[in-house]
């Protein structure tokens, strides 16, 4: 019997290098960790707080995410600056700024604080962006791996990602321009997986159900019909495709509401076209509210209206080439 140790004690070794292996193969696959990452953001529950920069802006919000049998339900809320709360679940979004005003209510329009990743590379990279794989570090108490995005061009943003080593959660994440310098930034500062979620953060999120609502008002939400665009850009960055498309006739008075939606993969621009309330010219102008470009310019009879999680770059270039499509 004493012969058949050292054998077992082989075995045991053989094996345990075995699995080493795959796991190290795994560690250095940025597939791999993509399809990990969104995996856990839409399957796990969890519960924390989390730190989101911009500029020189520092907010600290807590997230209850419940993800079972019920769906996908989420609680943000605010513990520094104006009292704000965000439900997220089937019924879409709803979001109060402070006790004494009205829920605002969207169906269309679902804001995340979280970077929305195809779980297919091929996708993503497909000429846009280079996925790469990145060092080690600790996050919230947990051991992570980074997962960078790396655009190929200036039209678009990179991501640098930390995920949650067992679990695959995203436990960090910045926001990359052109020069890959960070200009927005999110960090958990602590985190609960499962089934330490207290979810009574969630029925407490139950009294938004109650309160009066509004509609928001935001483009996104208008009611409309998909039909063939009367509008067009003839240039776009590379990559970029038409995903959605919406027109608002709002009669009698003719006036024209129409919403185009392109998509790379990972950033997202709308296209906005909409008559103009007066005959005054102005000059086309770009603006920039925290990580969002906006570009606006006259047009005819219209204002053509160009937004994105995106550089100035990008929505100028596509705002320049919008024209009516000839018929």
């Amino acid at each position: 019997m004493k012969a058949a140790a050292p054998v077992l004690l082989a075995l045991a070794l053989s094996l345990c290098s075995t699995a080493t292996r795959a796991d190290s193969t795994h560690d250095h696959d940025p597939q791999y960790w993509l399809e990990r990452m969104n995996a856990a953001l839409n399957q796990m529950t969890y519960q924390g707080t989390f730190v989101y920069v911009l500029g020189d802006a520092i907010d600290t919000l807590r997230v209850t995410h419940v993800a079972d049998a019920n769906g996908v339900r989420e609680h943000i809320t605010s513990l520094t600056g104006p009292s704000r709360e965000v439900v997220r679940d089937a019924d879409g979004v709803r979001w109060v700024q402070s006790a004494d005003q009205p829920v605002l209510a969207d169906s269309a329009f679902k804001p995340s604080f979280f970077p929305v990743v195809p779980p297919n590379a091929d996708a993503l990279v497909d000429g846009n962006y280079a996925l790469k794989m990145g060092g080690n570090s600790r996050v919230a108490g947990y051991d992570t791996r980074q997962l960078q995005v790396v655009p190929r061009d200036n039209y678009r943003y990179g991501y640098s990602l930390w995920l949650e080593r067992h679990s695959g959660l995203l436990l960090k994440w910045e926001l990359l321009d052109s020069d890959r310098q960070p200009i927005a930034r999110l960090m958990f500062t602590d985190i609960r997986l499962g089934s330490e979620v207290d979810a009574v953060e969630l029925k407490r999120a139950e009294r938004l159900k109650n309160f009066a609502t509004e509609e928001s008002g935001l483009p996104a939400g208008r009611s409309g019909i998909v039909s063939r665009p009367r509008w067009l850009p003839e240039r776009m960055p590379p990559g970029f495709e038409l995903t959605a498309h919406r027109v608002h006739d709002a009669a009698p008075r003719g006036r024209i509401f129409e919403h185009l939606v392109y998509s790379d993969g990972l950033a997202a621009v709308s296209v906005y076209v909409e008559t103009r309330e007066d005959d005054a010219d102005f000059d086309p102008v770009v603006e920039r509210h925290g990580t969002t470009h906006t570009y606006s310019k006259a047009l005819d009879d219209v204002v053509v209206t160009v937004v994105g999680d995106v550089p100035a770059l990008t929505v100028r270039t596509i705002g320049d080439s919008v024209g009516l499509v000839s018929r």
